[in-house]
């Protein structure tokens, strides 16, 4: 049995839950999502109890491979609607930038002209400080699709560690070439 597949979604209060042959559709405070899963697996919905439960109608590797994968896109739907989900990422280097303006985001990343970036419907993207980018939304997915575009505008080098990357990532460093004086 998958121990990700077999555990039980709880579904907080608030949130509406309408299951389809091959679809989820939750509704929450942070928005709604439409999630749509393969028809195979059973999906059924315990609303006395307040959970989802993700089962699979046989052994084969097929249906073992999707009960986790459906059990997660179900958690994925249900979280978002009710909490939602945020990534934040770090601008490094000297006069690197980002300022969120409405639907856009602007950066100053080293390039002869600022990039600018519209924020995708269902998203929210806010600049606390100018060297910090936090993207918002009720769809995991698309938030970190758009942090990795943002981050595909300049990674970070690893030399000076310049430019933009994840908050909880690790840039690993490289020694630049040394100085070797007197030798010719």
């Amino acid at each position: 049995m998958s121990r990700i597949g077999k555990q039980p979604v709880a579904v907080p209060a608030g949130v509406k839950i309408e299951i389809g042959k091959g679809s989820l559709k939750a509704e929450g405070p942070k928005g709604s999502l439409s999630q749509r899963l393969h028809p195979d697996m059973i999906v059924e919905h315990d609303a006395s109890a307040g959970v989802i439960r993700v089962s699979r109608p046989t052994e084969a590797k097929r249906h073992k491979a999707l009960h986790g994968l459906t059990q997660r896109l179900v958690t994925n739907a249900v979280v978002g609607v009710s909490e939602g989900f945020m990534r934040r990422l770090q601008v490094v280097g000297v006069g690197y930038n980002a300022r969120a303006q409405g639907r856009e985001i602007t950066m100053n990343l080293g390039f002869s002209n600022p990039v600018v970036m519209k924020v995708p419907e269902g998203l929210e993207v806010e600049t606390p400080s100018p060297t910090q980018i936090i993207v918002r939304g009720c769809d995991k997915q698309r938030v970190g699709q758009f942090a990795a575009e943002i981050r595909h505008k300049r990674p970070p080098e690893p030399y000076k560690g310049k430019g933009v990357r994840y908050e909880d990532e690790y840039v690993r460093r490289k020694a630049g070439k040394a100085f070797v004086g007197g030798q010719s």
